[in-house]
């Protein structure tokens, strides 16, 4: 069980609350992602969707860690 709750604990979060967050960034990233490619074959199509979505999506993350700093923390996950 607490591989499911010491990272959510550690940044003040539920595993349920914790999932919501992860999946609210996770999806638009996706989706920009899929924009890209979209982007990429036919370049007509898509061509802010990945650009407007990072800037947005780390504009929330910023606010967040602001929330929730506990100094530096680094995840070497690729």
């Amino acid at each position: 069980m607490r591989l499911f709750t010491e990272h959510p604990g550690s940044v003040g979060e539920t595993y349920l609350e914790h999932l919501q967050v992860a999946w609210s960034f996770g999806f638009p990233l996706v989706r920009a992602g899929i924009g890209c490619i979209v982007h990429g074959l036919l370049p007509f199509l898509c061509s802010n969707t990945g650009s407007k979505t990072i800037l947005a999506q780390h504009a929330r993350l910023i606010a967040a860690r602001g929330r929730n700093d506990t100094g530096p923390q680094f995840d070497w996950c690729i």
